[in-house]
């Protein structure tokens, strides 16, 4: 799969904006806050329905607008598809494939598939398990439309059991429907923690020999998945914590607090690496990523690199761009002088600045 091109419209600090791009290596270069980020970002958006970011429709939307347009087109095995993006500030956000209207992102996820590499991924490892699980949910969420629907409707689920706590400060009689929601909560919280598990087996498969190759043949990573609770005691730990749960107004168990840890030996790298093992280890697990992708799709991820490369010390850099191989590439940097070094196939070269695009150079 590979994106050929994107057409935006009033979308952050784009008026109107039509990109063409290679099936290759594409650059995109210029000053910092010109909007290379944004392109991506709607890249991302058009892939997945979320920003990267953690963004809403209403900051995605330019300034001083009510709306936003994304238009994509897509190409696989020589068939074309168009996917439109209609966001909007005080709506949800409409999504058409090939004209036809949807009501599910669950009918665009896996659609085209892309992997997201930006300098805050290189802190994945040592930050908080928020992001950890954001990681792997972004990633689950393409690959398996089970997995979304279980998580969506997990989510919804625990939203309302909060809620349920909270109203039963002002009507305690309300505690008997507790059981309900517990039970849904469980169920679909089981599902979710056993494809966390094979998501974390299915990534352990490939990050060792990445990750072995990186660090020069001196570390061995392994992934360990954490799960807060397990499939078999999940509804009776909810029922052990409602007390506990009463008083905090607030659900303390369950996969929303699981955990991924990285350990080198017996070093968990998360708390006890140095910065650039968990660069190492960081890097390796996008790296791993993409392969992933590509063993369950049977298809190509389009790669988004995010002045991410100013980050890397030349041996991580060469590794990286050296596994790019037959994937789409769209990497965004601040000067071309990163590549010049780089025996590597640039197909086409596009600067930004201050909104608008020019394409310097194609192959």
């Amino acid at each position: 799969m590979i994106i050929k091109s994107i057409e935006l419209a009033d979308y952050r600090n784009y008026d109107c904006l039509s990109l063409q791009f290679d099936k290759g290596t594409n650059i995109l270069y210029g000053d910092n806050a010109q909007g290379k980020t944004n392109i991506l970002e709607a890249i991302f958006v058009s892939a997945t329905t979320k920003s990267h970011r953690g963004a809403k429709d209403r900051e995605i939307v330019g300034f001083g607008k009510e709306e936003a347009h994304i238009r994509t087109y897509l190409e696989k095995e020589g068939i074309e598809t168009r996917v439109d993006m209609h966001l909007r500030k005080s709506k949800s956000k409409g999504i058409a494939i090939d004209g036809q209207k949807i009501k599910k992102a669950a009918d665009l996820l896996g659609l085209c598939n892309v992997v997201f590499f930006s300098p805050e991924d290189l802190g994945i490892i040592k930050n908080g398990p928020s992001e950890r699980r954001r990681f792997v949910d972004m990633e689950l969420c393409q690959l398996d439309s089970f997995y979304l629907h279980n998580l969506n409707n997990y989510n919804r689920i625990i939203n309302q059991r909060n809620k349920l706590l909270k109203d039963m400060y002002m009507s305690p009689d309300l505690r008997e429907t507790l059981g309900v929601w517990d039970m849904q909560l469980a169920s679909f919280g089981s599902k979710i923690i056993e494809r966390r598990k094979l998501f974390g087996e299915q990534l352990n498969e490939i990050i060792y020999g990445i990750h072995k190759k990186l660090s020069g043949d001196r570390e061995e990573l392994v992934i360990h998945y954490e799960p807060d609770v397990s499939m078999e005691d999940f509804e009776e730990k909810l029922r052990a914590n409602q007390e506990r749960d009463i008083r905090a107004k607030m659900t303390s168990v369950g996969p929303h607090r699981d955990d991924f840890s990285f350990a080198v030996g017996d070093i968990d790298i998360r708390r006890y690496g140095s910065q650039g093992q968990q660069r190492t280890a960081a890097l390796s697990l996008k790296l791993a990523e993409i392969e992933l992708v590509k063993r369950i799709t049977k298809d190509t991820p389009v790669l988004l690199l995010d002045d991410v490369l100013s980050e890397l010390d030349s041996n991580r850099q060469n590794y990286l761009l050296n596994s790019i191989g037959d994937i789409q590439t769209i990497i965004t940097c601040t000067g071309l002088e990163e590549f010049v070094n780089h025996r590597f196939e640039i197909n086409k070269v596009l600067k930004v600045s201050e909104g608008t695009v020019v394409c310097m150079s194609n192959a």
